[in-house]
């Protein structure tokens, strides 16, 4: 008999087709984190809603959590697929999962201004360095000097998706790596806990046509850089924080705003993921020592939400009636008044 969560669902509930990525892709990985994380947190399926742009990291919604309703939207265009239909339903957890081309190019402006209204959304950017769908071009994020076949090589300056993000004042950034998955799947969890939109850019090798072992997207250039600046555990409200084993000093906890914790267990340096001049100097020095620095770079857990500022009713917009709506006649009335 399959072993069932606290809500008597099994894994299989939250899985989806098969699928039809390349065998190795760093998204299968991600996919199957996301899976994971959604059982063993005991999440309604039907309460989860899946967004997506174009590219192979956006045909996710097929790969996973086949019982949520999913969005598979237009190049770059997520974010506002996912504002509207959130803003639609507020009681439904979103979770997006876009590529660097569909979010560092023709989506930048829409990834800019999610962050800065901070939507309660789960933003995962499966980030390869290269456009996978269409065959193995230069994408925003592939680094300087990387040669791709029939492609040539890079002349320009990398897009950071972690410092595009802190630039736009978002409130929970991360970074890691498609070959860490027990790290993928703990921040997976936070950022569902999060309240506002949580990035997390994972770099995902893609093994068809960006998996040189000199490319930084590539399997064994993360294996062989990564540098985690801590170890993160994330306890669910439920669950009794014990914390007394380690010693003062070496760890730190970031309460959410529905009382569950991440735990940040200092490895080799002191790090505050609360400071934004850190996590910016941070992201800068990992650029310049050529490092995959991976972790919660960022968390803001007290900015009010989208959804907070707009003072929005317990109930969802989509299930208001009509006559609550709509506004009554004098009303009408005196705004046409106020206008002549």
């Amino acid at each position: 008999m399959a072993r069932t969560n606290n809500i008597g669902l099994t894994k299989n509930d939250y899985k989806g087709a098969p699928t039809t990525l390349c065998q190795g892709c760093g998204h299968n990985s991600i996919l199957s984190q996301v899976i994971a994380a959604c059982y063993e947190m005991d999440m309604v399926p039907e309460d989860i809603v899946k967004f997506s742009g174009i590219g192979c990291s956006s045909k996710a919604p097929t790969y996973m959590l086949k019982r949520s309703f999913g969005f598979n939207g237009l190049h770059g265009r997520m974010p506002a697929l996912a504002t509207g239909s959130l803003l639609g339903d507020h009681t439904l957890t979103g979770v997006a999962m876009s590529g660097d081309g569909d979010s560092a190019s023709i989506g930048m402006g829409q990834f800019k201004h999610i962050l800065r209204r901070n939507v309660p959304l789960v933003y995962i950017v499966a980030n390869n360095g290269v456009y996978g769908l269409t065959k193995g071009q230069l994408s925003p994020t592939s680094e300087v000097g990387l040669t791709l076949k029939k492609q040539g090589t890079n002349q320009f300056e990398p897009i950071d998706i972690c410092l595009e993000a802190m630039a736009s004042n978002a409130t929970f950034v991360a970074r890691s790596f498609a070959g860490d998955p027990k790290q993928v799947k703990t921040l997976i969890k936070a950022a569902l806990r999060h309240n506002g939109t949580a990035i997390i850019d994972i770099i995902s090798p893609c093994v068809s046509f960006n998996n040189q072992d000199s490319s930084v997207h590539s399997y064994a250039w993360g294996k062989a850089n990564e540098f985690p600046i801590h170890d993160i555990s994330f306890i669910p409200a439920r669950d009794e924080i014990m914390v007394e084993d380690f010693e003062e000093g070496t760890t730190q906890s970031v309460t959410m705003h529905d009382g569950s914790k991440i735990q940040l267990k200092k490895l080799e340096r002191d790090y505050d993921p609360t400071d934004r001049i850190s996590a910016v100097q941070i992201i800068e020095e990992a650029k310049a020592n050529n490092m995959l620095l991976t972790g919660l770079i960022y968390i803001d857990p007290d900015r009010p939400s989208l959804m907070d500022i707009l003072n929005l009713p317990e109930t969802p917009l989509n299930r208001l009636p009509v006559e609550d709506l709509r506004p009554a006649p004098d009303t009408i009335q005196a705004i046409n008044a106020a206008m002549f």
